[in-house]
């Protein structure tokens, strides 16, 4: 299990380079990243948690691409290759201003699962972010008011979650909305490399 991490533990993690673990990423592994940005500082204290986004590998391994499949904020779910968050975060040619880690299941699931849940999450490509998610959950966290009515848009985390569903996996939470820090506390995530 990945258990709780906090920013210093974190940040005391030794980095592996990217080019060492490429070959040895898979589609299913989950991306977490810790950004320093106004944003994720928002998600990290609304949760108490030093992730403020997470994602999913998708590999293409005919073409050799390592993918980030994502809802991101004022753009919506998208593919973005994992080397854009490393040399050119937002065309910025900077690396992301923050840490990313990489974990995986340590459960075995079979490729025809895995492929229907990043299948559900291709056919999901373009739908919107749901920006106003956050204040949704910073009011119901504050006034305790259960959850809210489904939506066609996502936030980070219910992409995730979303995507293991239709594999199988059953993500566990117990708050009125779920988090990057509920996915990774699943007993079932563990940590595989931090590479930022």
């Amino acid at each position: 299990m990945a258990g709780k991490i906090t920013k210093k533990e974190l940040l005391n993690m030794p980095v592996i380079r990217y080019d060492k673990i490429r070959d040895h990423l898979k589609t299913g592994h989950i991306f977490f990243s810790s950004g320093s940005y106004a944003f994720s500082g928002i998600i990290q204290k609304l949760t108490k948690s030093t992730w403020s986004h997470v994602a999913v590998i998708y590999k293409d391994e005919e073409l050799g691409r390592v993918l980030v499949l994502e809802a991101e904020p004022s753009i919506g779910i998208r593919l973005i290759p994992l080397s854009n968050y490393l040399k050119n975060y937002k065309g910025t040619k900077r690396a992301y201003k923050g840490q990313i880690a990489i974990a995986q299941l340590n459960i075995p699931l079979e490729k025809e699962s895995l492929n229907r849940g990043i299948s559900f999450g291709l056919d999901e490509l373009t739908r919107p972010y749901d920006n106003f998610e956050i204040l949704r959950i910073m009011v119901r966290i504050l006034f305790h008011i259960s959850k809210r009515e489904r939506n066609k848009s996502y936030i980070c985390s219910e992409l995730v979650r979303d995507i293991y569903a239709r594999a199988g996996i059953v993500v566990q939470y117990k708050d009125t909305y779920i988090s990057p820090d509920n996915i990774w506390t699943d007993n079932r995530v563990e940590l595989k490399y931090r590479i930022l």
